[in-house]
């Protein structure tokens, strides 16, 4: 059986070996974004001021006067000294922008076309290995599914035969010569790493595969189906003002029932039948406690959703808390700075274990190659 699993762990590590590396060094790349961006881009912060925010409406003029013949997308308020987030994207035609701006003043302080991001950049190669998205997110989420064989086939070849030998697996014998260091770096820190290494690596299956986060949700809940997020619909016919100012009431009346929130994002109708979508949150850099609330834009009544990005009271669950979590867990946030230091930490280990791998397969493959010379009835290599 061992020969079995050795045989497979060999092969499939090295068929997926690059693109583990690839998935794991973007990740620890990706891990401190926030935190890198929030420390060395001035223009995310405004000095303080006595004065009230301007509404949604004033920035949507502001920011498509900056950004003509672009769609707004969305607004979001944060604290004091934090600058308004506006969001642009289309999918048709394609852009994807942010700007930022004074909250008291409305002074458009950066725009950034995040196509040339270089975090959004890391970002598609950790989704799409920088393919096509139809290509490389199949690749990277089969590649993570290995990963995942990887880890479990590596923790049985980890087993020892007997308990003399396990005092040795649990530490790198540095004074031993480079090729058995490498040898112990891939064991030893492969062993450490394998629960926290499998929880990323499985959360990332829930984004990267419909079925296993379908069977997930099934498993948590007792067999229910978990319902797929849609756009609501706004079915009421006008009987209120412009949409603009419809955003600005419904912006003063999200603030007063939300106090607590740390941030409040409030999403423009981009159709005659979309909805005005307030998001709500309390935990700002986490997404799992927000509120989703929607309003029909023209009788401003909430509209009801079954997914599960809605009110988050509203679905408590163990399956939808899961679903709600997993990206926090994903990057180590859902404990703040402290998971995200060890979600680097994993995946760096993550990142050299292909290296280690393969450096202990190209040794073994070169000494099985030397010439062998007899001497009478012996044999030496």
């Amino acid at each position: 059986m061992k020969k079995a699993i050795h045989f497979l762990h060999l092969w499939l590590g090295l068929g997926s070996g690059l693109i583990v590396f690839i998935l794991a060094v973007t990740g620890c790349i990706y891990a401190f974004q926030e935190e890198i961006q929030n420390a060395t881009q001035s223009y995310r912060y405004v000095e303080p001021q006595k004065k009230p925010f301007l509404a949604p409406s004033r920035f949507r003029t502001l920011a498509e006067k900056a950004l003509p013949h672009k769609k707004i997308h969305s607004v979001q308020y944060a604290d004091s000294k934090t600058a308004v987030v506006i969001t642009f994207f289309s999918f048709e035609p394609e852009y994807y922008y942010l700007m930022y701006a004074n909250p008291y003043t409305g002074e458009i302080l950066k725009i950034k076309d995040m196509d040339s991001d270089f975090f959004r950049f890391i970002l598609m190669g950790h989704y799409y290995l920088w393919l096509p998205p139809n290509i490389g997110q199949p690749v990277a989420a089969s590649a993570t599914l290995i990963f995942v064989f990887m880890l479990i086939s590596g923790f049985v070849l980890w087993w020892p035969k007997n308990k003399a030998a396990l005092k040795q697996r649990f530490k790198v014998k540095w004074d031993a010569q480079w090729r058995r260091k490498n040898y112990d770096l891939h064991n030893v820190l492969g062993f450490y790493a394998i629960p926290i290494a499998l929880i990323i690596a499985c959360t990332g299956l829930i984004m990267g595969f419909q079925w296993f986060s379908k069977s997930v949700y099934w498993a948590t809940s007792g067999g229910d189906s978990m319902t797929e997020f849609y756009e609501p619909e706004s079915k009421g016919k006008p009987v209120v003002g412009s949409k603009t100012s419809v955003v600005d009431f419904l912006w003063e009346k999200t603030k007063a029932e939300n106090p607590a929130a740390e941030t409040i994002e409030m999403h423009f109708p981009e159709t005659s039948k979309s909805t005005i979508a307030a998001v709500t949150n309390t935990i700002a850099g986490t997404y799992w406690k927000c509120d989703y609330i929607y309003y029909d834009q023209y009788t401003l009544k909430p509209v009801p959703v079954t997914h599960n990005f809605g009110r988050y009271h509203d679905k408590l669950t163990l399956a939808n808390k899961i679903m709600r979590m997993n990206y926090d867990i994903h990057i180590g946030a859902i404990i703040g700075l402290p998971g995200k230091i060890l979600a680097f930490i994993i995946s760096f280990i993550t990142a050299s274990l292909p290296v280690t791998g393969f450096i202990i397969w190209w040794g073994r493959r070169k000494k099985s190659k030397k010439p062998k010379v007899r001497l009478g009835q012996k044999e030496f290599v």
